[in-house]
């Protein structure tokens, strides 16, 4: 095998694909050979690819194949190596074990792994649909932050992708708070409809890495060739599959209230400052408290009798009998942080008394967007106030 590329694509396709491979503290207990970057350079151009039976990545970009083959390098080394390269045309060639890369005075030798025992990439299942990149990367984005992250309850760890029709909507919980998000996708099939539940961290890399410019992504859901259920994504030259999460995901729909007839809305960029200094006092699972009156909203934290205490009074908007609700500060700034509106509403949906509308469930939206249904709503837990 002998190719040659250009310096800048070959780093950032190493870069990218290497960020599937098993980390550093899994190796251990995972065949070796999981643990390589696969070049392919036996058809037009070059892939580098990852795969650990879970994900599999590929980046294809153009090179000058010499001399068609495969080798496997170890991943993080060559990771590390071509971070590092002079600014050059780089070439690469096999001799006997070693995979040589020379790039302007720079000469790396590394020694080379099995790659007949290289287990054979999953192709991409049948195309369900397109989205713009740009898009679907903002929609994974404002999910998968509610997304759980303790494996012990694999199902909360991932984010559920429903097609029907026309429509797209990403849900994701931890069971203190659940992000969906509903928009528009271009499907193969006008009654397309399926359901797929995707380990959630893939999903947010996968949905980055795609979301540049103009680029459309093309959305999979399927079997692989063992049979197991898959999803892949592709687009700019780039693919990633995945096996999806097994399990039943909540029947989310049940908590999104159909109305909240208590509204309160506040700028979001102010609001968002003021958590992060009013938190700043409290411990670390303390709640901050917003206290919400007609005209102003307030923020406290910390106690009176604790070693600090922190309060700060921001414009506000709010029909309806004074209410204080308290929230985990940090799942908080992820959901103000996820709008993209420069207003947030707090939607409350009981409008019997202030004591009950408080224990329920809050359901932040953007303001102003005209819709029935916001297409993006983040639903937060509150936390009960002692007293």
């Amino acid at each position: 095998m002998r190719f040659r590329v250009e310096r800048d694509e070959f780093t950032e396709a190493v870069a990218w694909t290497a960020r599937s491979l098993p980390s550093r503290t899994a190796t251990a207990t995972q065949q070796q050979v999981l643990t390589g970057l696969l070049l392919d350079a036996s058809g037009p151009g070059l892939v580098v690819a990852a795969f650990d039976y879970e994900v599999a990545a590929q980046a294809k970009l153009e090179a000058t194949i010499s001399e068609e083959g495969r080798a496997l390098a170890p991943g993080r080394m060559l990771a590390d190596i071509t971070k590092q390269l002079p600014a050059a045309p780089v070439e690469v060639w096999t001799d006997g074990t070693g995979l040589v890369i020379s790039c302007g005075n720079a000469r790396f030798t590394l020694r080379t792994m099995p790659v007949d025992e290289y287990p054979t990439l999953p192709p991409l299942p049948p195309v369900t649909g397109y989205i713009e990149g740009s898009v679907f990367g903002a929609a994974v984005g404002q999910v998968a932050v509610a997304a759980g992250k303790d494996d012990t309850l694999p199902v909360l760890t991932g984010v559920r992708l429903e097609i029907e029709g026309d429509q797209l909507t990403l849900a994701a919980t931890d069971r203190y708070r659940l992000a969906v998000r509903t928009l528009k996708w271009r499907p193969e099939s006008p009654d397309a409809a399926g359901v797929a539940l995707i380990p959630a961290r893939t999903l947010l890399d996968t949905a980055k890495s795609l979301a540049g410019g103009s680029v459309e992504v093309a959305i999979a859901i399927g079997t692989g060739p063992s049979g197991e259920a898959l999803a892949g994504f592709a687009g700019n030259n780039r693919q990633t599959t995945t096996r999806l999460v097994d399990g039943q995901f909540p029947p989310y729909r049940k908590l999104l209230p159909d109305s909240c007839p208590l509204i309160a809305a506040a700028e979001k960029g102010p609001l968002l400052e003021a958590v992060k200094r009013v938190a700043l006092v409290a411990p670390k699972t303390a709640p901050v408290k917003l206290a919400f009156t007609e005209d102003h909203l307030e923020l406290e934290a910390g106690s009176n009798g604790g070693e600090a205490q922190a309060s700060e009074t921001l414009p506000a908007t709010y029909s309806g009998p004074d209410l204080e609700v308290a929230f985990n500060p940090a799942y908080l700034q992820d959901a103000l942080n996820a709008l993209d509106s420069d207003q947030v509403e707090f939607g409350f949906a009981s409008a019997e008394e202030a004591e009950v509308a408080a224990k329920k469930p809050a359901i932040l939206t953007g303001k102003g967007t005209g819709e029935e249904t916001p297409d993006y709503r983040y639903l937060l837990m509150p936390i009960q106030l002692n007293g």
